[in-house]
């Protein structure tokens, strides 16, 4: 059987769908979406949104426990992670059916299968019921990514989990070891430790290595005041199960051997980008390494045929993913557009949350810009205080001036209270080329958070007007 599409898209999370739907708004007659699993993809089922559910749960349960608002526990409140996890899968539920019924309304054909590219304008779509052939003037591939694989011996143990496993934990662990230094490691560990659990996070060379480093390192400063024990610089041998039960993991430093035990072992190693039978040996499909080889219309090297997310590389966000569906389908519909990539928030839902947008000063020095950089820290904002959340500080990069003074935003770095909320007005700021003086010369309300930025371009200039730097 063989139907024919304007746009043929493989894969449904937030490039995949965002894609469908674009395409249905710039025109496209019809639109066909090929999904395997759920639609959300990754993201809305096993990452972003359920860890999300978790995080504000766990912080909900700390501050509640924390001592030091109008709640007195006399030690009855516990963790009901039964609830935790039921309440994760209503919200996954309803994003889902929200995905869902945006396909039905922007007329989107959705086919439940594995999508091959046999020929270019051409997807066979494989089900447990039939196989049908999708003919189409363009296809985009929106197959996302997998946790990679890391070659340990004994991570096919019972208790040694991906991030997928970890979210359908129907039990409360005592203890963790978490494999990575990674983002998702460094979220997981955040969540758990809040929950009470013991965790170890063991990392090879690097801790966050995509946050601002200042801000890395307060934060594993942070992290080790709470009970997370942290070592970096490892070599890890294997993963046994000791005689108790427990799972142990042993590993080198600097030539000496050590070990961590627990009862489950999170693998934080990481994502790679998945191809895997999507056909692009079939058809000749360049790659470079393990993901899809584009140029900056997201073009493969074969006519028609376009790769946007995960699958690419680079910058697995799901925003990301989403930005270049829309870019990729405004290209298949005539509208010539390149990737700009110069703006890209990261956020990193840890306690406190760190997101960044634009230059490090490691990367300013590299290239050899002048530039000058400030700091509000929350201890002194408002509204901070207000929350009892006063961990962490702004930064703020900018060109320097003749004067000394700071100039064009570079880069805003944030840990603290909704760092990922804030950073938008700093993207913001970057994309329309704001300066220091626009952002501290506009008016932001009292009391907020949002002061803080203010206050940190402020210091730019004559200097903040709630903290002297010393």
């Amino acid at each position: 059987m063989s139907t024919k599409f304007d746009v043929v898209i493989i894969g449904g999370g937030p490039g995949g769908y965002v894609a469908a739907i674009r395409a249905a708004q710039l025109g496209a007659s019809r639109v066909a979406l090929v999904e395997k699993r759920r639609l959300g993809g990754t993201c809305l089922n096993r990452g972003c949104i359920p860890t999300k559910a978790m995080v504000h749960d766990a912080e909900l349960y700390q501050r509640v426990t924390s001592q030091i608002f109008c709640v007195d526990t006399d030690g009855s409140f516990r963790v009901n992670f039964s609830r935790m996890m039921q309440r994760k899968r209503r919200v996954v539920d309803t994003l889902v059916q929200g995905v869902e019924h945006l396909m039905q309304s922007h007329g989107v054909d959705v086919f439940s299968g594995e999508g091959k590219i046999i020929r270019p304008g051409a997807v066979r779509v494989y089900s447990d019921s039939e196989e049908q052939t999708l003919e189409t003037r363009a296809i985009v591939i929106a197959t996302g990514s997998v946790p990679a694989q890391v070659p340990i011996p004994g991570t096919d143990l019972p208790g040694v989990l991906t991030s997928d496993e970890l979210l359908e934990l129907e039990e409360l662990p005592r203890s963790m070891v978490v494999i990575g230094g990674s983002v998702v490691g460094v979220e997981f560990a955040s969540i758990f430790a809040a929950l009470g659990v013991q965790v170890t996070i063991l990392g090879r060379r690097t801790f966050l290595r995509d946050a601002e480093q200042r801000l890395a390192k307060r934060f594993r400063s942070l992290l080790s005041r709470k009970g997370v024990s942290i070592t970096i610089g490892l070599d890890f041998k294997g993963i046994t199960r000791t005689d108790s039960g427990m799972l142990r993991v042993a590993y080198e430093r600097r030539g000496k051997p050590g070990f961590a035990e627990a009862e489950i072992v999170l693998l934080a190693t990481g994502r790679w980008p998945y191809t895997e039978g999507v056909g692009l040996e079939d058809v000749g499909i360049e790659k470079e390494g393990r993901a899809i080889r584009v140029n900056e219309y997201l073009e493969t090297n074969i006519p028609g045929i376009y790769a946007i997310g995960d699958c690419i590389g680079g910058y697995m966000l799901a925003h990301v993913a989403s930005y270049e569906a829309e870019v990729a389908i405004d290209n298949i519909m005539g509208r010539k557009r390149a990737v700009d990539y110069r703006v890209v928030p990261n956020c990193i839902f840890t306690m406190p949350e760190i997101a960044g947008v634009g230059l490090t000063e490691a990367q300013a020095k590299e290239a050899g810009l002048a530039f000058k950089v400030t700091r509000f820290p929350f201890s002194v904002n408002g509204r901070a205080v207000a929350m009892g959340e006063t961990e962490g500080q702004v930064r703020i990069l900018c060109e320097q001036t003749s004067d000394g003074k700071g100039g064009r935003v570079l880069g805003v770095h944030i840990m603290g209270p909704h760092a990922c909320e804030l950073i938008a007005e700093a993207a913001l700021a970057m994309r329309l080329g704001a300066t220091a003086e626009d952002i501290a010369q506009t008016i932001h309300a009292h009391p907020t958070v949002s002061e803080a930025l203010m206050e940190a371009a402020m210091a730019q200039l004559e200097g903040a007007i709630h903290y002297e730097l010393k």
